[in-house]
Parts: structure tokens; C-alpha cells; sequence
């Protein structure tokens, strides 16, 4: 063999080897990216389970939170239809206290201002029973409805504990 030979054999000696190496690193780096892709897959489909899961817990929590403060606007209207009542049957004993001092002959000698300054105290006293429990039954929804939000607002900003 002449030199131009020899040189000829090493330098396409020299090209299959090298071409044998990038292909082995190729099949290596490709089973490396093959891994890397399949983790990266499980990685989000377990992602995507934990924020399925956080989203059932937070909605869960909200759900109940909302449940509980219906309950409570059920107990708190329980509450108030029996203040009514309450108040009615002392509008009418003021009412009837107003009529009987009316018809007292003592306070017909009072005059007939005596017995409308009575009824009048009667008829305000009334209005302003009434009005207080409108504004107690709109408080007790108002409350109910603010402590519910912060429970459910609470409740969001809990995270599970990871493992």
C-alpha cells in the first residue's frame, strides 16, 4: 500500500468511526429524551390530578360554607317570625292599654288630648317595633352572609398538605 493509500484507510477509518459514535450518542440521547418526555407526561397528568383534587376540596368547602349559612338564614327567619309575634301580641296590649285608659272615666276628664297623645305613643311604638325588627332581620342576613363569605375566603386559603 502507498502512503496516499494508508492515509486513504485511516482517514475512512477515521469517518466510519466517527459516524458510528454520533449514531450510538443519537441512541443514546434518544432513549434519554424518550425518558425525560414520558416523566414530563406523568408529571403533568399528576399535576393535573392535584388541581383537579384542590378544586373539588375548595368548591367542597364553598358548598358547605353556603349550606350553613342557608341553615342559619332559616334559623335567624325562625328567629324573627317569632319576635313578630311577640311584638304583635304587645302592640295589641298597648293597644288595648291606650283604649282602656281612653275609656276611663278619670281619663275623660283629661280631655280628648290625653287620649290621642296615647294613641299616638301606641301607633309610634308600633312602627318602631316593626322597623327594628326589619332592621335586626337585615342585620341577622347581612351577618350570616359576611361570616359565610370569610369561612368560605378561609377555607380557600388552606392548602393540603403535600407528602
Amino acid at each position: 500500500m502507498t502512503p496516499g493509500q494508508i492515509l486513504v484507510a485511516i482517514l475512512l477509518a477515521m469517518t466510519i468511526s466517527g459516524a458510528s459514535t454520533w449514531q450510538v450518542q443519537d441512541w443514546r440521547h434518544g432513549k434519554q429524551l424518550a425518558e425525560r418526555g414520558e416523566a414530563q407526561a406523568l408529571a403533568i397528568t399528576e399535576a393535573g390530578n392535584a388541581a383537579r383534587q384542590e378544586e373539588q376540596r375548595r368548591q367542597s368547602a364553598v358548598n358547605k360554607e353556603a349550606s350553613d349559612a342557608r341553615e342559619q338564614n332559616q334559623a335567624a327567619a325562625v328567629d324573627a317570625d317569632t319576635a313578630d309575634a311577640a311584638g304583635d301580641r304587645l302592640h295589641v296590649e298597648a293597644g288595648n292599654f291606650a283604649a282602656a285608659a281612653c275609656s276611663n272615666p278619670g281619663a275623660a276628664q283629661r280631655g280628648a288630648t290625653a287620649t290621642r297623645a296615647a294613641m299616638v305613643l301606641s301607633e309610634l311604638f308600633q312602627r318602631a317595633d316593626k322597623r327594628a325588627g326589619e332592621l335586626a332581620a337585615a342585620y341577622d342576613r347581612a351577618r350570616i352572609a359576611g361570616l359565610a363569605c370569610e369561612r368560605s375566603y378561609d377555607g380557600l386559603q388552606q392548602r393540603p398538605i403535600e407528602n
